[in-house]
């Protein structure tokens, strides 16, 4: 049997955990559900992709990410909205991350920063933009991906992306 590398194009499986400076799990992947993804098409972050990238099943990483190959530099600061802009019945937390349209009709993502009474700050800024990610990682599964998840660019199957 031979061993498959992780190369453009390979769908790839790893459990990981993800720190920030203080030490605290940011996030984490479950047990026995690791994160699925097509290595080279920017699924992940480019810092984490990178490290990933020649290795086997069974490796592990460790990899401290700066914000530029993480979620980026902080750019602007949060802009207050009322809160009619939002759906009645959304749940508008800090975090919470939701898709505005620009007014070209494109999508962009926005998270709430913050709430005020019926004052809701937006920010366009990912909540790890300017930060810097300490991830472990274990290489748990490699294949090559299949002509289909190539073409739409996604994994299908376990842990991958399901057409329905």
């Amino acid at each position: 049997m031979s061993l498959e590398t992780i190369a453009m194009n390979s769908v790839v499986q790893i459990n990981y955990v993800l720190r920030g400076d203080d030490g605290a799990v940011i996030d984490q992947s479950e047990p026995g559900e690791p994160l699925t993804y097509m290595h080279g098409h920017h699924q992940i972050v480019v810092g984490l992709e990178n490290a990933l990238a020649g290795k086997n099943v069974g490796d592990k990483v460790e990899v401290k990410v700066q914000p530029e190959e993480g979620y980026g530099r902080r750019d602007g600061t949060p802009q207050p909205i009322d809160r009619s802009a939002f759906p009645a019945s959304a749940v508008l937390e800090p975090g919470t991350q939701f898709i505005a349209r620009a007014p070209d009709g494109s999508p962009f993502p926005i998270w709430i920063a913050g709430v005020s009474g019926n004052t809701i700050f937006i920010d366009r800024n990912h909540p790890l933009a300017g930060k810097i990610l300490h991830f472990t990682a274990e290489v748990t599964g490699v294949r090559q991906a299949t002509a289909e998840e190539l073409s739409h660019g996604h994994v299908h199957g376990p842990g991958g992306h399901h057409h329905h």
